[in-house]
């Protein structure tokens, strides 16, 4: 036998039969641990990838990829085609910020009765809102009114929504009509009245919901809810509370007051923050109280929105509340879809919007309250203020008639004093004019000293006066003229001027006669005796 070192060929190969490779190549060894934990990585992340992109389908049905990868399949763009198939995506809906950016649609909700009064003046609202109101829906609930609220609503809608101006008209529109058996009226006084407060606010809180049910969509994204007679607001109200990003949030509400009343007072007390007080008020009462503010009944030491306003404050100032009140309420529409809703019931002992917002608190939404962003609330006289107006309506009219008949009064003393002084003053004018009259015919007329003639001795006055010239009798006139009263100048200034000077020449010449005048005193004639 050869040995096993020597039985190679040349070629290299052993002979015969010997262990044979065919074909005759290199053969690598089989793969290294690293390559295969490389290898079994991959598939895992391939598998992981696959996970993730089915996932991905289901997730974003709606997305490009998806449309494409499922070749239409999976898209939704032909859902809206078929008439009875609607498809609304309502992670779109949240609300946010700046919704008016994001076209983001609003739910205006305004429950009336008897309101055919305050429809104008809500009106002139809706036209001057700076939101655009293609984005913004109107729902009215008209309940247990007894006069034309219904008659003006639709007129006012028509006439809005047949607006030329492009920017004025609204977007969907719904009224509903439903009756409640509301029984309280609607005077401030019953209103108001404390007795009347439980069952009046179960039942508008019943009102609420209805008209939130009917009309809210799945595409809203905000609700806003406006009571009628607020006679004051921003008109950018819904931006201003919008971008605060709350999920509840409501201004402050005052009301103006006549100036007697103090000009201006709080309205809305039924925003507030919890009180430990009321907390321990609530524990002694029945499962069905009704806490409601503002009453001496129920004594809560709440801090209220209202009280804490300050008129230079910022108006973006937020407080966080408890109770919320329902002239102007601005919520995200997730609230109400999450189940948060007006409670008909008692609600840990409140109802309506202050159960609205303790609700909301419950279900962990925020609920703020802005001190200082104030809306002002039409002012309604109470019977009270009305019993007080006409009492003081009386006052104005005795008070103006005292004054009208002290003015006349002394508008007649007046008249009364001046007629005399002017009457006096007129009479001694009249003298004075008769004196400068008299003096200056005197002077005209009267002979000199040298030229006149003197009485020979034996001879009267009477013969001296019959040689100088003729002179009239003056008869009573002397006495006459002597006991004239007062208004004797204005007697004698009727008489011709030239009449005048003899007449007192005569009275003149008469007391001399009686007291025999000195001979060499001047003795007025007559313009024939001089001649």
């Amino acid at each position: 036998m050869m040995p096993r070192h020597h039985a190679a060929a040349s070629n290299g190969y052993p002979r015969g039969n010997t262990f044979d490779i065919s074909p005759h190549k290199f053969q690598p060894r089989t793969l290294t641990p690293a390559q295969r934990r490389r290898k079994k990585l991959l598939a895992r992340l391939a598998v992981v990838a696959a996970i993730f992109f089915v996932f991905s389908l289901w997730l974003w049905p709606s997305s490009p990829v998806a449309s494409l990868v499922s070749f239409g399949l999976l898209s939704t763009a032909g859902i809206p085609e078929l008439e009875t198939v609607r498809y609304y995506d309502l992670t779109n809906v949240q609300g946010t910020a700046r919704g008016w950016e994001r076209e983001e649609r609003i739910l205006l909700c305004v429950p009336l009765r008897d309101a055919e009064a305050h429809l104008s003046m809500f009106f002139s609202h809706l036209r001057n809102f700076t939101y655009p109101h293609h984005l913004i829906d109107l729902a009215f609930l008209v309940s247990d009114s007894k006069d034309n609220t219904l008659e003006v609503l639709v007129s006012s809608l028509e006439g809005l929504q047949a607006d030329e101006d492009p920017k004025q008209p609204y977007g969907e529109i719904s009224i509903i009509e439903k009756d409640f058996g509301q029984k309280v009226n609607q005077d401030v006084e019953s209103r108001h009245g404390f007795a009347a407060q439980a069952s009046r606010r179960k039942l508008m809180a019943q009102a609420r919901n209805w008209l939130l049910s009917a009309a809210l969509r799945p595409y809203h994204s905000w609700v806003y809810w406006r009571d009628v007679d607020v006679e004051t607001a921003p008109f950018t109200i819904l931006e201003d509370l919008m971008r605060h990003n709350k999920d509840v949030i409501v201004p402050n509400v005052w009301r103006p007051l006549p100036d007697w009343l103090g000009g201006e007072q709080p309205y809305d007390l039924n925003s507030w923050q919890e009180s430990e007080t009321a907390l321990a008020l609530a524990d002694t009462l029945d499962e069905d109280a009704v806490i409601v503010e503002g009453y001496a009944e129920y004594a809560t030491w709440r801090p209220h929105l209202a009280y804490l306003r300050d008129p230079f404050g910022d108006p973006d100032m937020e407080m966080e509340i408890d109770g919320v009140g329902g002239v102007s309420i601005l919520a995200k529409a997730k609230v109400f879809r999450s189940g948060v809703h007006f409670p008909a019931f008692s609600f840990e002992k409140h109802a309506e919007t202050e159960g609205f917002g303790k609700m909301s608190k419950r279900m962990g939404y925020s609920v703020v309250g802005l001190p200082h962003y104030t809306i002002w609330h039409l002012y309604e006289p109470s019977v009270d203020d009305i019993r007080h107006m006409e009492e003081m309506e009386r006052e104005r009219l005795a008070r103006e008639k005292e004054e009208e008949e002290k003015k006349k009064n002394q508008q007649k003393i007046k008249e009364e004093y001046s007629d005399t002084r002017n009457e006096w003053e007129k009479d001694k004018q009249e003298m004075q004019d008769l004196v400068a009259q008299q003096q200056a015919v005197n002077d005209a007329k009267a002979p000199s000293r040298d030229g006149l003639a003197r009485p020979h001795k034996g001879q009267g006055d009477s013969g001296n006066l019959a040689q100088a010239g003729s002179i009239p009798k003056v008869g009573k006139e002397e006495g006459a003229l002597a006991d004239a009263p007062r208004g004797a100048a204005a007697k004698a200034g009727d008489k011709p001027v030239a009449d005048q000077p003899a007449a007192v020449d005569q009275a003149g010449a008469a007391n001399q006669e009686g007291r025999g005048a000195p001979q060499d005193k001047k003795v007025p004639v007559d313009d024939k005796a001089v001649a």
